[in-house]
């Protein structure tokens, strides 16, 4: 069941169902607040204006707003741009794959992939997923007349980009679209299916996600706060960043992968297994312990993040408690704050929803 959770307060300027619903909220005889309730609660004061969801079990899903003078306050079903949190969903496919036998985490990823091959030493597949791959970055593309990089505008893009002038893998981390790109690519060569078919067959269905898939070049889709500026800005992002859907299939995901619909047991606890050296990374997600308030003890938490210019998005697993939670804005410049200093927007609703 999903349920919409709106405490009153924080809905100064809400408009219709919302607002009515809110209104509701204020009888005497008030329930223990959800999880989603506190979550919401906890953000008041941070500037959050955006959706937050909640899931506690398979089938229950809650979903909160605080839009204070919106005209349009978001609902349950509305899409948003699930940026980066796309990358997490293509590490899961990069795992049914290793899985099966049809790839190997450290195989070179030329291997796979005969155009990836140069002189300098290839990429693991590994080292694709934890981006330590030496290959261009679109990031450094030539910005276009607003500053966005031209890769993601109206400049060169796609797989042959990523794949000119690759230099050898570095020991470090280095943030880089291009590794999902070239592990989307990947993804097709090995199973002979296009990406998208591989969502919908090996994500959305075991998943049952609604209404989640990739946007396309030339494609338009209702998504909250639209802007056609950037349709085809998020379209490039392909394999990286592209996903647009509500945030109730992202739980939907979040709680599959959690029961083992997606992997098995073990192969989650390779896809879970961080580097403290990497800043925790792990597989198209950084998982760490962080004390949270309230919690006697450090909370074992996933995280993946995304950002697309206005829209950031938070997708938060905490496997000790069977929690997840996500937390969408298109505030432009809104600060989360991290979780591991012990303060901010994303630690006080974390704290609410785990330590509660």
């Amino acid at each position: 069941m999903i349920r919409l959770a709106l405490p009153a307060a924080l809905l100064l300027g809400a408009t219709g169902a919302l607002a009515q619903h809110a209104a509701s909220e204020t009888s005497p005889d008030l329930v223990e607040p959800s999880l989603t309730d506190r979550a919401v609660a906890a953000l008041q004061g941070t500037g959050f204006r955006g959706a937050v969801a909640v899931s506690t079990a398979q089938d229950s899903i809650e979903f909160g707003a605080i839009s204070p003078g919106a005209a349009t306050a978001p609902d349950a079903d509305r899409a948003w741009p699930w940026a980066s949190v796309t990358k997490q969903v293509l590490a899961v496919l990069v795992m049914q794959q290793v899985e099966t036998g049809a790839l190997d985490l450290d195989a070179p990823a030329d291997s796979y992939l005969p155009a990836l091959a140069s002189d300098k030493p290839s990429p693991t597949i590994r080292q694709l997923l934890q981006h330590r791959s030496g290959l261009r970055n679109p990031d450094d593309s030539p910005p276009d007349s607003t500053g966005v990089p031209s890769f993601y505008s109206d400049g060169a893009t796609g797989i042959d980009w990523c794949l000119a002038d690759r230099t050898s893998p570095p020991e470090e981390w280095r943030y880089n679209n291009c590794d999902y790109i070239v592990l989307g690519v990947i993804l097709e060569k090995v199973t002979d299916s296009d990406i998208a078919t591989l969502l919908r067959e090996r994500i959305a269905e075991p998943a049952e996600l609604a209404d989640t898939r990739f946007l396309g070049p030339d494609e338009m889709r209702d998504y909250y706060g639209q802007d056609p500026s950037y349709d085809s800005r998020i379209a490039r992002f392909g394999a990286s960043a592209a996903l647009v859907g509500p945030l109730e299939d992202m739980m939907r995901f979040d709680r599959a992968l959690l029961s083992d619909k997606l992997l098995s047991a073990e192969a989650r606890a390779i896809l879970w297994d961080s580097d403290p050296s990497l800043g925790y990374m792990a597989l198209g997600q950084w998982v760490f312990e962080a004390p949270l308030q309230g919690c006697e003890a450090p909370v074992k938490i996933v995280e993946r993040r995304g950002n697309i210019g206005k829209y950031q998005v938070r997708n938060i697993i905490l496997p000790q408690s069977d929690v997840a939670m996500a937390l969408v804005t298109a505030e432009d410049g809104f600060d989360f704050g991290e979780i591991w200093t012990g303060a901010g927007a994303m630690h006080a609703a974390l704290s609410a929803v785990a330590c509660s």
